[in-house]
């Protein structure tokens, strides 16, 4: 019996999948030939590469700043452990979207941005925020800050599985602090900190899609420029999702190879 329901279940879903995919592909409202256009278009691709440079550098920076922000989590500095859990708090706490305007609109708080001498208006260094900030930079700023708290996160988990006893142990061998965390307590966190890194990389590739807001050249910018002069909205919404579907499939089969690669034999 219970293998009878789930083949009822699955026959269920793989029937409403099909009808999904029917319902599109037959929808006399979808101008297929305008997908077909502008599924390999120019400046749909350039937003594909667009896309792909915010996730790798955001992730990157992210990460460093992750590391960073959970070795001062874990610090015995108390001034340390409030900076720390004072960001996370505040990245983690607001929207993305709101983070990205923000960053987008800095303008208006700031007009120029620089190195200037500490309670002067005097500018060592200075240039307007917009050309400083342009809708990229912003963007990379956003989702780099923003990924940095969740990436803390996941790193401060993964040195906290780490037993104690590989500590003590290492400390007996007279390894100072620093020493013990590079070659006994991240090697062995590394396992457990990869896989929801990963994850983290896909949500951050679809998160992307946010810096349409503020024209950050990205995928689905691109195909709503494209839409608003030719007003085929959908059929460049599904441009954008066949792409984002194709890029964030193989970071999902990247992270069932790295799951099966730090599996336990």
């Amino acid at each position: 019996m219970r293998y009878l329901w789930t083949w009822i279940a699955s026959a269920v879903v793989l029937t409403v999948v099909i009808a999904i995919g029917v319902s599109i592909a037959q929808n006399p409202n979808i101008d297929h030939a305008t997908i077909a256009q502008y599924q390999f278009a120019p400046a749909i691709l350039a937003g594909l590469r667009t896309t792909i440079e915010l996730a790798v550098v955001s992730g990157a920076i992210g990460l460093g700043l992750g590391l960073g922000l959970a070795l001062m989590r874990l610090s015995q500095n108390p001034v340390f452990r409030w900076a720390s859990g004072a960001y996370t708090w505040a990245f983690r706490g607001t929207p993305l979207l709101v983070q990205i305007l923000f960053w987008g609109n800095l303008a208006l708080l700031f007009k120029r941005v620089g190195i200037f001498i500490p309670f002067t208006d005097i500018a060592l260094v200075s240039a307007g925020t917009n050309t400083v900030v342009t809708p990229f930079v912003a963007s990379i700023l956003a989702l780099g800050l923003n990924e940095g708290a969740y990436m803390s996160e996941i790193i401060r988990a993964g040195i906290l599985a780490v037993p104690a006893g590989q500590v003590d142990a290492a400390r007996a061998l007279g390894m100072s602090s620093g020493l013990t965390m590079r070659r006994v307590v991240l090697p062995q966190a590394f396992a457990v900190i990869v896989p929801p890194t990963v994850n983290q990389f896909t949500n951050l590739l679809k998160a992307t899609s946010l810096v349409s807001v503020i024209a950050g050249g990205d995928l689905l910018t691109a195909a709503e420029n494209i839409a608003s002069a030719n007003l085929h909205t959908i059929e460049l919404l599904l441009v954008a999702t066949f792409w984002f579907l194709v890029i964030t499939s193989l970071s999902s089969i990247a992270q069932h190879a790295v799951e099966a690669r730090l599996a336990p034999a």
